[in-house]
């Protein structure tokens, strides 16, 4: 099964220096680097963008940049931003709100029957009300 990768596993592994990750951080890593090995490893523009921005200084920026034009976007389509409304409506019914982008990627991952891989403890709440298939690290919460 192919795997979205959210924004905060791209970040830990790609522009944060591998002494400073925790054990649960290098166990991401690792199995990013995995997913990538196998070629299950997904990315959409808007992760891009996150991933890109807030970077200062120029040489990081097109390193980064350089080392993700490895991972093409999935296209989007029309019909991925309206399943993104229905599922922020559908979590919002029940009390729970999120961005813009996290509902894109619950969208594209239900739309596709992908897993999301993250830390962001939101996609435990949007996975309560929407039937995401959300990858876990063992020993991970």
């Amino acid at each position: 099964m192919d795997v979205l990768i959210d924004t905060n596993i791209w970040s830990l592994a790609l522009r944060r220096a591998k002494a400073h990750l925790s054990a649960e951080e290098s166990a991401s890593a690792a199995v990013l680097a995995e997913l990538i090995r196998e070629g299950r490893a997904k990315m959409i523009g808007p992760i891009r963008q996150e991933v890109l921005s807030g970077i200062r200084e120029t040489a990081q920026f097109n390193r980064l940049r350089r080392q993700l034009q490895s991972f093409p976007d999935e296209p989007l389509v029309t019909e991925d931003f309206e399943h993104a409304a229905q599922c922020n409506n559908q979590c919002r019914s029940k009390g729970i709100s999120g961005s813009h982008t996290d509902f894109l990627l619950c969208a594209v991952a239900l739309g596709r029957s992908w897993q999301i891989f993250t830390t962001d403890p939101d996609f435990n709440s949007y996975a309560s009300v929407l039937a995401l298939g959300l990858l876990r690290i063992p020993g991970s919460s």
